[in-house]
């Protein structure tokens, strides 16, 4: 059977990025170590092997042969404990399955201050020319970004990175060589042609090639960390599972960028309550929308949103943020949703072990982007255990077009979930109606104090 490739940007390996100073509580300067949570959806005993490319100009991995893998299992493999990856590792790695695998990396922060673990997700037989980036700071909001690009395609290639300011001017440009399989960082804290600060977005370019994109957002004075996948190419509307407005204590602010370098749009985000807000954005450039800004919004508001261009194509990042919420997600375009969708990182702690901040509780929030309204019923979320076995289900109400609805494992009738003796693995399947169209986004929270969580969000993925 053909090998299945899995595009991996390990964003930050094996105690890798700026070495840790004096001041832990900062993000940008920890340190974190790559845990890889993988499924096997297909209908077989998956064969798995895992190839590491330590730089840009690697072209010999490091091969590591994993366990089988039985259908609907999961397992992780945490980098840090392979002693065939040198600590110091930065660098990117591809999964071959000949099953169908879904893949989520958790980012561990090594070192007290930072308990926020950055999430986002594999690349399934994907890649393109063209990788977009809607956020890209410099010492703004006293955060840096940190993004990678991996080469997914057979043979080398020349990528051109190309920065653009809020106001669409191109502020600074460049071009490397990327091995197949390897990737290139990109420390936009590092790059002094962005300015003192910067706060835009970038397009990377590579003609004739396939690549791919992985974002982290670390903070510069605190323990903020985040995490989220570049875009390939946008779309004339956009669906965000998750808004807010002072609601459990957070709020919501999207970062559209306009994809177009020659034309400006009209952008409208819809929120599900009838508010709406519109901005223009010009060639290249990102806005900002942030919910509570958003006029006639009301406080307390917790739903969902579309955002649509008039123009051009868009892409979005969502972001919640507020009781110690540093999260981050892609809004997911027009016929970007399934009737399944698979997550291979879920966890319920009890309620003891929650209180103590000793382990995490996953929420999972479902948006229907279909046309047509779901009856009650018709939406079934499956907890499935790292052995492939059903242990609980959550039968959701009525999902009208655009709305959205929750789910946990509680609400399946599980006291705990994903923690078998101390072993953790553990994902869940939202189905749906055949041809319905759902959009689902994971919200991982550790709970720090009371009323403080340090949580990340990461998208659900459609099964093949």
């Amino acid at each position: 059977m053909k090998k299945r490739w899995l595009a991996l940007l390990a964003t930050v390996v094996l105690l890798s990025m700026i070495v840790p100073s004096v001041v832990f509580a900062q993000a940008y300067q920890t340190s974190f170590t790559t845990s890889i949570t993988y499924q096997n959806v297909g209908t077989e005993s998956a064969s798995i092997v895992v190839e590491f490319y330590d730089s840009p100009n690697a072209t010999v991995p490091i091969v590591i042969t994993r366990p089988a893998l039985a259908p609907l299992a999961s397992a992780s493999l945490f980098v840090g404990g392979l002693t065939e990856v040198a600590s110091g590792f930065r660098g990117s790695a591809v999964m071959q399955s000949d099953q169908p695998l879904l893949a989520t990396m958790v980012q561990l922060p090594q070192g007290p201050g930072t308990r926020n673990r950055p999430l986002s997700n594999g690349f399934p037989d994907a890649g393109s020319e063209q990788v977009l980036v809607a956020t890209v700071l410099r010492n703004m909001f006293n955060t840096n970004t940190i993004f990678s690009i991996q080469n997914t395609g057979m043979s080398a290639s020349a990528v051109t990175f190309r920065f653009y300011n809020t106001a669409a001017v191109q502020v600074h440009s460049f071009t490397e060589t990327v091995q197949p399989g390897a990737a290139y960082y990109v420390d936009a804290g590092t790059i002094t042609q962005l300015g003192a600060t910067f706060n835009g977005s970038a397009v990377v370019e590579a003609p004739g090639g396939s690549i791919v994109g992985g974002v982290m957002e670390l903070s510069t004075t605190g323990s903020a960390a985040s995490a989220f996948e570049g875009v390939g190419e946008g779309a004339s509307t956009v669906y965000m599972p998750s808004a807010l407005c002072q609601a459990f204590g957070a709020d919501t602010a999207y970062a559209v960028q306009n994809t177009s370098l020659s034309t400006t749009t009209s952008v409208t985000v819809r929120y599900s309550n009838g508010v709406n807000h519109t901005q223009q954005i010009a060639p290249g450039a990102k806005a900002s929308f942030v919910a509570c800004q958003a006029p006639g919004m009301t406080s307390g508001f917790n739903g969902s949103a579309e955002i649509e261009s008039t123009a051009t194509p868009i892409i979005a990042i969502g972001k919640a943020y507020g009781s110690g919420l540093s999260t981050a997600f892609v809004g997911v375009p027009e016929g970007g949703g399934a009737s399944e969708i698979g997550l291979p990182y879920v966890r319920w702690a009890t309620d003891a072990n929650y209180a103590a901040g000793t382990q995490q509780r996953v929420f999972l929030t479902i948006q229907n982007i279909g046309d047509a309204n779901l009856a009650a019923g018709s939406v079934v979320v499956r907890y499935i255990d790292r052995h492939g076995v059903e242990l609980g289900t959550h039968t959701l109400g009525a999902l009208a077009a655009g709305q959205k609805l929750n789910s946990n494992a509680a609400m399946a009738g599980l006291t705990e979930f994903g923690i078998d003796n101390g072993t953790f693995g553990g994902g869940a399947i939202v189905e749906g109606p055949d041809g319905s169209e759902l959009a689902v986004v994971a919200r991982v929270s550790t709970q720090v104090a009371a009323g403080q969580f340090a949580s990340e969000d990461y998208s659900g993925m459609p099964l093949p």
